[in-house]
């Protein structure tokens, strides 16, 4: 069975993670604190480790799959509570204690787990039947498993820059055609947020930009 082009863009955007997580910088900074307030270096890079587990998690255990039918990708992003949420809101404390409680294995434990993880993840999407959908136990819904890849591709991305500036390296770069849906679903959440106008000048002019964050 050949890979899936989606799960093939995901593995790319995974296996950049994983080298960014074991660069020796990250090791030397994995108590120091983060560009991210509140979390250190290894909880940052815990939580990107995060976008690997899950997904593996998926295919391996079926963790989350479901056939409840699935939400649009951007009404996923309409309903999560973390988008809008303050930095000590319930849903952001719980992702900060989480990549913290996963930091304290240390580093070379998170990058071996991701080792394997990925290592089963390119034999899974080489020989499963994707499952049809995802959920997870803090969301009342479920998004298309091709719609789930793209939100873990976006905290890679993301997380993977958040990362890479905490411990003071450029990012690893990722090929168009892996990055365009990240970038898509990025405008996406942006237009809702701020509207046609303000994104198109946030995008097109400088004299008249103003704030566009997704997030």
């Amino acid at each position: 069975m050949s890979v899936d082009p989606g799960a093939a863009d995901y593995l790319l955007a995974a296996e950049s993670a994983l080298r960014l997580i074991g660069r020796v910088e990250v090791a030397q900074q994995w108590d120091r604190p983060s560009a991210l307030p509140q979390m250190t270096v290894g909880a940052v890079a815990a939580h990107l480790g995060t976008q690997v587990l899950t997904v593996h998690a998926a295919l391996t255990t079926g963790e989350g799959v479901t056939r409840e039918p699935p939400v649009p990708l951007l009404e996923h992003y309409d309903r999560v509570a973390w988008v809008r949420a303050d930095l000590d809101d319930d849903a952001n404390v719980t992702i900060r204690e989480g990549a913290e409680r996963s930091a304290t294995h240390g580093h070379d434990a998170v990058v071996r787990q991701l080792e394997a993880a990925l290592a089963d993840l390119r034999l899974a999407f080489a020989s499963l039947e994707l499952p049809p959908a995802v959920t997870m136990p803090w969301w009342d819904w479920s998004v298309s498993f091709p719609d789930y890849l793209v939100t873990r591709m976006m905290e890679i991305v993301v997380h993977s820059d958040d990362l890479a500036v905490s411990v003071d390296v450029e990012p690893p770069p990722l090929p168009e055609h892996v990055l365009g849906p990240v970038l898509a679903l990025l405008v996406g959440i942006s237009l809702r947020r701020h509207g046609q106008a303000a994104v198109v000048r946030g995008l097109s002019r400088r004299e008249r930009a103003g704030n566009i964050s997704a997030f």
